[in-house]
């Protein structure tokens, strides 16, 4: 609880702050001392009110885009590389790709999406149950975690569940350093399961030549 705690503190100071300089009753935002102008202070006050007060007229042009690629989408989609939204959304192939595959395949399609990363994070908690190494457990279920709640935040912003964020869609998403990030997470999780298979393999064979050595030993006295 603590260390969930101390990760949520600035979301909830960012809250804080976005709530406090936002005039109500004008709609609009207030000066901002030079303290939270600096870099892109600003920019994470503006979005966070704009989710939390814009009107639907008020909405961000990428917000407005990715509802209407995503109402454009259907229950199948228009098929594979018919999206038209993706000539008007802004980064339709890295921070609202959840958008256009909704376009195209439909809601169907994004619950696959959504299955798979589910299941990717089931299949490391496997691992994290059957690593006798407690570094390597927690390393790789914490490096799955990292990657499943990014994608539920990328898609989540795709949907207007989350202010915007700019976090890529990991494995599907173009990306640099994301991607870079991803293939290295990806492959620890990978070399801490083959560890588990060649350790549950050793064990089984020593299991299985301790029996046949105890069977040899039987028959002997016979």
């Amino acid at each position: 609880m603590i260390v969930v705690g101390a990760a949520l503190m600035p979301l909830i100071i960012l809250v804080l702050v976005a709530t406090s300089y936002y005039n109500r009753e004008e709609h609009t935002s207030k000066d901002l001392p030079s303290v939270l102008s600096m870099g892109r202070t600003s920019t994470w006050i503006k979005r966070v009110q704009d989710f939390m007060y814009a009107d639907k007229e008020d909405l961000s042009y990428q917000v407005q885009q990715a509802k209407i690629a995503i109402a454009k989408g259907g229950w199948l989609g228009k098929g594979p590389g018919k999206s038209e939204q993706r000539n008007f959304l802004p980064h339709p192939y890295s921070d609202f790709i959840y958008a256009i595959i909704i376009e195209e395949y439909g809601l169907a399609g994004g619950a696959i999406i959504i299955f798979i990363y589910i299941l990717f994070l089931f299949r490391s908690i496997r691992i994290f149950q059957r690593c006798p190494y407690a570094f390597g457990a927690f390393l790789a279920v914490a490096l799955s975690f990292t990657l499943v709640i990014q994608a539920m935040v990328n898609m989540a912003v795709n949907v207007n569940l989350l202010p915007t964020t700019g976090v890529t869609l990991p494995l599907v998403s173009m990306g640099g350093s994301s991607l870079w990030f991803t293939c290295f997470s990806i492959g620890i999780i990978l070399s801490v399961a083959r560890n588990v298979e060649q350790m549950e393999g050793n064990t089984a064979r020593a299991i299985v030549q301790a029996e046949q050595d105890q069977l040899k030993s039987e028959t002997e006295r016979v």
